[in-house]
């Protein structure tokens, strides 16, 4: 990559915690690829895949939205319905699913709404199977990602798997072979992050690739999967999966988010993300802090009622500034 290039930027995870960044990474550069999981069945994505027997559309449509160069397609798109049967379904799941349907496949109905939408760079979802999340918690089997979430984790091992064992998308592992940044997002470990990292090869692809690889870390704990949790405890969890010492720096946050919005988040139990210095030392990973939370909260639309979502979201702006500092390193030493 010469010196004037645009980086080539992936970046790994579900839908909100990539959407957040994407608007603010495809600024920096045209040459984004977003890996996208596929395993939710719940919210408008789930009832869409139970009647329909289509992939779930959610997390695609999400980033293609932050991707997208025309405010009225965003619009469009992100608009859920207020009343009807269609209550809580998000334009851009149903176009994105009919069109699958119309198709005969997820991954072309994928490409057209890109071209449609506009969209710098590509979307790319990690599989085109129909997969099935699930969780063994000390020998007991959670079937789903909803109840997934709804679960509480008895076992600090416990693992995540996809059924069928479906390997990774070849447009995918290509992108992050030919990648000079690959970004493991912020998200859901359980449900969002940690399927998409799951999937078969995703960890040679990882392994293999010449790109640095950047983890963000999540700003709030989740009570019942990751309570307590220091960034040094995601960084483990994700290299169960993705192998010991594959993720390269880990950015996190240290500046404390609004104090009545934390107040929301306390009383329900989720805390923001441990920082303690003493514990850097446990990772190969080199980890960096930073004033990386957005300074107004997230609104959650009135007509999005299938599920809660967060309030606490990464700026974006700061976090490409500080991935920008990242490969310029990378740069001047190569």
């Amino acid at each position: 990559m010469s010196k004037m290039e645009s980086p080539k930027v992936v970046i790994i995870g579900g839908g909100t915690g990539s959407y957040t960044l994407l608007q603010g990474i495809k600024q920096w550069t045209p040459n984004l690829t977003a890996i996208v999981n596929i395993s939710d069945d719940g919210g408008s994505s789930g009832s869409l895949r139970d009647e329909l027997g289509v992939l779930p559309p959610g997390d695609i449509r999400q980033c293609l939205v932050a991707l997208s160069n025309i405010k009225q397609t965003r619009d469009l798109f992100t608009y859920r319905f207020s009343k009807g049967n269609l209550s809580g379904h998000a334009v851009g799941n149903i176009v994105l699913s009919a069109l699958e349907l119309q198709t005969g496949s997820f991954t072309t109905a994928v490409k057209i709404m890109s071209e449609f939408m506009q969209i710098t760079g590509q979307v790319i979802p990690v599989s085109t199977e129909n997969l099935k999340l699930l969780m063994d918690d000390g020998g007991r089997i959670i079937e789903g990602e909803t109840k997934i979430g709804e679960h509480k984790i008895k076992n600090r091992n416990a693992k995540i798997y996809l059924e069928p064992e479906a390997s990774i998308n070849p447009e995918a592992k290509l992108a992050i072979r030919n990648a000079d940044m690959v970004i493991i997002a912020p998200g859901n470990l359980y449900r969002s992050l940690l399927p998409t990292l799951a999937i078969k090869e995703m960890d040679r692809a990882l392994q293999t690739t010449r790109a640095i690889v950047v983890m963000i870390a999540n700003l709030v704990n989740k009570p019942n999967h990751t309570a307590n949790w220091h960034v040094v405890d995601y960084i483990k969890e994700i290299e169960k999966y993705i192998g010991d010492g594959s993720i390269d720096f880990a950015l996190f946050n240290n500046e404390l988010p609004d104090k009545n919005l934390l107040n929301n988040y306390t009383e329900a139990g989720e805390f923001p993300v441990g920082i303690d210095p003493s514990r850097f030392f446990e990772v190969k990973a080199q980890l960096i802090g930073a004033a990386l939370v957005e300074d107004k909260p997230y609104s959650q639309d009135p007509n999005d009622k299938f599920i809660k979502r967060t309030l606490i979201r990464h700026d974006s702006n700061e976090v490409t500034a500080q991935l920008k500092k990242l490969l310029a390193v990378k740069r001047h030493a190569g």
